[in-house]
């Protein structure tokens, strides 16, 4: 090779030979940011005014242990009232922006921290939705997500009380990190958790209210918990993200100030956690305790998972049209070119 122009180079123009490439640092090309989560699992007790109290003792709580985004269980402020149908009940609900927003507000700038908060919020004159707020550290509103899928099975009315979400899904940034954050119910459809996580949501915060019937606890209680956490470890690994389940704990009968449901209620069975991109299980909480889970948020572990696993890489975006249709009706017949009709 002495003498000889180097064969990487043959066929430049004469003028390349000037440029002097500057050398790169490859350990800069990979995030290397991390953040910690804090996920409160509580209990509810009647009164919405000692329930608020005790969320914000437990965020501040959250806080203290290092969190830099703090998530409540869904509808915190009360007991899950959607077990009967009552017109009383909507005069539970607030505007967005609205007192509650207002004092998370002093809350996260006082403790620096994000907050995600499920709401019962009241858009306009009988218009109702079960909404999920995020308010950055500086106390202001990061994003507003209305819930998409709206329940109605038995204790679970929530047709009754929310109107479906007309914003979409998003992912909104924070001073730490691009979150995510769905409703309970949505947690059980990939498309919603899909369609977030190609925005750059890092983690997916899923505010939850589930519980066991009493009556079915036996025979179908840890299958329950089990599909419960399974579909969402599912979303953590094909999105490659982080995914939090964050539940309340407690047998409730829907008791707001003494107005409850006849029965035996429900038993929410808490068992909060967090999920890592490849669906490992990096926190979990009791199923009959109030706890805060602590995880921390890798974003070197998104990448290196997600070039493991390159599930959005390979996705057949052309492919995909038909996912919008409601069910894809059976072939009956074929042309004779071979089309399906």
């Amino acid at each position: 090779m002495s003498g000889e122009a180097n064969p990487a180079r043959r066929g430049w123009p004469c003028c390349m030979a000037t440029v002097r490439l500057r050398s790169v640092d490859w350990q800069t090309m990979t995030e290397t940011r991390k953040y910690l989560v804090g996920l409160v699992q509580m209990r509810m007790g009647a009164d919405p005014a000692a329930n608020f109290a005790a969320a914000v003792g437990h965020i501040r709580e959250a806080a203290r242990q290092g969190a830099n985004i703090v998530c409540l269980p869904e509808l915190f402020r009360t007991q899950y009232f959607c077990q009967r149908e009552d017109l009383r009940l909507f005069d539970l609900a607030e505007p967005i922006p609205g007192p509650t927003t207002e004092m998370l507000s002093e809350v996260a700038r006082e403790e620096r921290v994000a907050i995600v908060a499920s709401l019962f919020e009241r858009r306009a004159p009988g218009l109702y939705h079960n909404t999920a707020v995020t308010l950055n550290e500086d106390g202001g509103i990061a994003g507003v997500y209305r819930k998409m899928h709206i329940p109605d099975d038995p204790l679970y009315y929530e047709k009754y009380y929310f109107t479906p979400g007309d914003l979409g899904f998003q992912a909104v940034d924070t001073a730490f990190g691009r979150v995510g954050t769905l409703v309970c119910w949505d947690q059980w459809y990939p498309e919603g958790a899909r369609l977030t996580a190609l925005q750059g949501a890092e983690v997916l915060f899923y505010p939850t209210a589930i519980g066991w019937h009493p009556a079915e606890k036996e025979e179908f209680g840890a299958a329950q918990y089990d599909a419960w956490q399974t579909i969402q470890r599912a979303h953590a690994i094909a999105n490659g993200v982080y995914v939090a389940g964050v539940n309340r704990v407690g047998v409730e009968t829907g008791d707001v100030l003494g107005n409850r449901a006849t029965g035996p209620g429900l038993e929410f069975w808490g068992g909060s956690f967090l999920a890592d991109p490849f669906g490992r299980v990096i926190a979990k909480a009791s199923h009959d305790k109030e706890e805060i889970l602590i995880g921390e948020i890798d974003l070197r572990l998104i990448e290196e998972t997600r070039r493991n696993w390159p599930f959005l890489r390979d996705r057949r975006i052309d492919a995909y049209g038909a996912i919008t249709k409601r069910f894809i009706d059976p072939v009956t017949s074929w042309t004779s070119d071979g089309d399906a009709s």
